[in-house]
C-alpha cells in the first residue's frame, strides 16, 4: 500500500471518530455501536458516497481521489481550513508531490532579512524546511537561552534539549502545535526522507512527540501565546505570530510579539543589551537537519 494512501485512511478515520452522528446533524444508524463518533456508511450518506467508496479511500485502495470527492469529505467532517489543505495534499496524486531533484542547501530570503532587521525589538528566527534554522536575532537566543545557531533544527531543540521544557512554562501547547506543523509539512512532502526521519528521530526521542503525531492534528501558523521564564529576567509573555514568504512558501519567519508597556515590553531592552550579536544571521549555515 502506498504510504501517501496510508496516511489518507489515518487522516479520515481519525476526523471520523471525533464526529458524532448529532455533531454531524444526522440520526444515527441504528444497531450496536463500535466506533466513538461516525460509522463508515454514515460519513459516507454525509459525503454523497457509496459505501464501498468510502471504504476504498479508508483502507488505502482507491489510487484517484478527485477534488470534488475532498471536498464532500471535507464538508462532511467538519474539517478546517487547514486540515482541509492537509487533505487535499494527502489526496495528491504522489507524482505531484515528490520532492524534485538534488535539493539545494536553503538559504534566508533576503526580503526576510530586512524585515528581521526592522523588528530588532523583538525576538525573531526565520524557520525554513524541517524546522531549520535560516536567521534568529541575537534576542531570539537571550530569551530562549539556546543559540539556534542557523543551520540547526528548532525542533530538535524543542523536544531534545531539557532545558526548553525549562524554559517555555506551556510547553505541552506550544509542543503539540509544532508537531502538528510536522505532520503538515509531511503530508506536503511525503518523499522528503530527511523530514521523515527527523519526525522518526523526534518520536523515539520523547513519547509526547508519539502521542501527538498519533492523534492526526495539523496546523500551520497557528498563532500562540508563549509563556516564557527567564533565570534572570523572571516571566515573559509573547503572542508568536508567523509570516510566510512571498517568494519561498517554505520559509516562515517566526515573531514574538509583545503588548505595549508590558512587563515583557519593558525588559526585552535589557536583555538585548546582553547580547552583542549582529540583530540578523547572514546565512543559513551548514545544514544539521
Amino acid at each position: 500500500m502506498p504510504a501517501d494512501r496510508t496516511a489518507l485512511g489515518a487522516f479520515l478515520r481519525s476526523r471520523r471518530d471525533r464526529l458524532t452522528p448529532a455533531q454531524a446533524g444526522i440520526e444515527a444508524f441504528p444497531g450496536p455501536r463500535r466506533v466513538p463518533g461516525l460509522r463508515k456508511e454514515e460519513l459516507a450518506v454525509l459525503a454523497g458516497l457509496s459505501p464501498d467508496h468510502y471504504s476504498r479511500l479508508e483502507q488505502g485502495r482507491q489510487h484517484v481521489v478527485t477534488d470534488e470527492v475532498v471536498q464532500a469529505l471535507s464538508r462532511a467532517l467538519q474539517l478546517d481550513e487547514i486540515e482541509r489543505a492537509h487533505l487535499r495534499d494527502l489526496a495528491a496524486p504522489t507524482s505531484r508531490r515528490r520532492w524534485a531533484g538534488p535539493e539545494v542547501a536553503q538559504r534566508p530570503d533576503p526580503g526576510m532579512l530586512r524585515l528581521m532587521g526592522a523588528l530588532s525589538h523583538v525576538p525573531v528566527l526565520l524557520l525554513g524546511r524541517r524546522t531549520q534554522v535560516l536567521a534568529r536575532n541575537g534576542l531570539l537566543s537571550a530569551v530562549l537561552g539556546s543559540a539556534a545557531e542557523p543551520g540547526s533544527s528548532f525542533a530538535r531543540w524543542l523536544f531534545l534539549d531539557p532545558d526548553a521544557r525549562v524554559r517555555i512554562v506551556n510547553w505541552a501547547d506550544f509542543a503539540a502545535a509544532a508537531v502538528g506543523a510536522l505532520r503538515y509539512e509531511v503530508g506536503r512532502h511525503p518523499d522528503d526522507r530527511r523530514l521523515v526521519e527527523l519526525v522518526q528521530e523526534l518520536r523515539d526521542g520523547d513519547p509526547d512527540v508519539a502521542q501527538w503525531w498519533d492523534d492526526q492534528r495539523v496546523t500551520f501558523r497557528t498563532s500562540l501565546t508563549k509563556q516564557l521564564v527567564h533565570p534572570t529576567a523572571g516571566p515573559l509573555s509573547f503572542g508568536i505570530e508567523s509570516v510566510v514568504g512571498p517568494h519561498d512558501p517554505e520559509q516562515r519567519l517566526v515573531v514574538y510579539t509583545v503588548e505595549p508597556d508590558s512587563p515583557t515590553a519593558r525588559v526585552l531592552p535589557l536583555l538585548a543589551s546582553w547580547t552583542t550579536e549582529p540583530q540578523a544571521a547572514p546565512g543559513a549555515g551548514r545544514s544539521t537537519t
